[in-house]
């Protein structure tokens, strides 16, 4: 017979080695990922072959080398103690168009090298500097739009949802979700304000908001989230912690919101009731919360739901959706959640999906659940998104029973 304890334990034993090894390469990660995000697109732009006359190599090089001590030291000061608004700016558009510029730099810098060469175009160094041109080219026109979508009000992504257990009464209730607007060093009042006309243009009987509204305390970014106060529900208007409220006195934040009007979910429910029949609208302090060390704030799925009716049907707002697995075991119908962003800046999702089970739009989990994971109605940090729009999304919720007649 095999003592199973003892194979767990040898087999916890032989993983023990890789997970430290793991914990120390990402102890260094944040000094080795800018030289990396700086040093490839300096290689492969000036110093690949394009033999640049000397004047445009060391100018080229400096630059290179004056963001990759720029950034981190900016980033410091926006993001650390002194919370600098202006060098966040600074440190956050840098590290955007770093990414950019990396991304490209590789795919540039490798694949349409490679399909010049099979085409036989030009000589070696005609070559590198058309790769040089066109990774400029693209980085530009890419920060440019990824600008403008960025800033720009977010489209309305509108889809029905059918949960089997919803009842006929509360067919076409409407459920407008917002999240993830990072009001922060850029100054976005106004765009708050037309955020929350487009909003009351909808018609919602719930609002939600999912987290991460701000980036800095309720007190430093109030003016930026007093719009908020604006938006009109039939029903309710109800909002979770997201992580970054961790970072930002996050009692603060669920104070604002209350006095803005808004119902703070959390570890708790409300009933919403139409044509006889009821939703559990439920809510849960981010996954981040416990370790925040602010007194009554976790994720406690079970409060949220204590007295709950069982046989109705739930929807829970959550702002990362990996909470979605405890979701599923517990049967709720739907959570709504953020987080994401859908990633922001392409290729960024394919980071995004090793610690979330979605990115976008709705999935299904279980044997009932399902999880609608929005793209984020503002950003985080660059004040850039390509390929991954924001939203501001309206479900509407449908149940598959047909009305009793009269």
């Amino acid at each position: 017979m095999t003592d199973t304890s003892t194979a767990r334990l040898t087999e916890g034993e032989a993983q023990a080695p890789r997970q430290n090894r793991l914990h120390r390469l990402m102890r260094y990660f944040p000094l080795i990922a800018p030289v990396l995000l700086w040093a490839v697109p300096c290689w492969v732009l000036l110093h690949s072959g394009q033999h640049w006359p000397l004047p445009v190599a060391l100018v080229g090089t400096a630059l290179f080398a004056l963001g990759l001590i720029g950034m981190p030291l900016a980033m410091m000061r926006g993001h650390g103690r002194r919370q600098q608004d202006r060098a966040a700016i600074i440190g956050d558009t840098l590290l955007g168009a770093s990414w950019v510029l990396f991304t490209w730099s590789v795919l540039i810098g490798v694949l349409f090298r490679l399909a010049l060469i099979v085409a036989g175009v030009g000589e070696s160094q005609d070559r590198a500097r058309i790769v040089t041109w066109a990774t400029l080219g693209v980085s530009a026109v890419l920060l440019a739009w990824g600008y403008a979508e960025a800033r720009r009000v977010p489209r309305v992504r509108r889809l029905d949802v059918q949960l089997p257990r919803l009842g006929a009464g509360l067919d076409g209730l409407r459920v407008v979700l917002i999240t993830d607007t990072h009001y922060g060093p850029l100054d976005r009042t106004r765009w708050s304000a037309r955020v929350c006309e487009t909003v009351n243009t909808l018609e919602a009987d719930l609002v939600c908001h999912t987290g991460d509204i701000a980036d800095g305390t309720a007190e430093r970014r109030r003016a930026q989230a007093v719009p908020l106060g604006t938006v009109r529900a039939t029903r309710a208007r109800v909002y979770v912690t997201g992580n970054h409220e961790y970072y930002s006195e996050a009692q603060g934040w669920v104070d604002l919101m209350d006095e803005l009007g808004w119902e703070p979910l959390r570890n708790r429910h409300l009933l919403l009731e139409r044509g006889g029949d009821t939703l559990v609208v439920a809510g849960v302090d981010d996954v981040t919360a416990e370790s925040s060390g602010l007194a009554g704030h976790r994720a406690h799925l079970a409060g949220a739901l204590q007295g709950a009716d069982p046989d109705l049907p739930v929807l829970l707002l959550a702002h990362q959706p990996k909470f979605v697995d405890l979701a599923a075991a517990d049967g709720i119908d739907l959570q709504l959640s953020g987080h994401t962003h859908g990633g922001q800046i392409w290729p960024f999702h394919h980071l995004v999906r090793i610690d979330q089970p979605a990115l976008a739009g709705l999935s299904h989990h279980g044997t009932r659940t399902l999880l609608y994971t929005s793209r984020g109605t503002g950003f985080w940090g660059p004040p850039f998104r390509i390929f991954a729009p924001s939203e501001i999304t309206l479900l509407v919720l449908r149940s598959p029973h047909l009305p009793t007649s009269p």
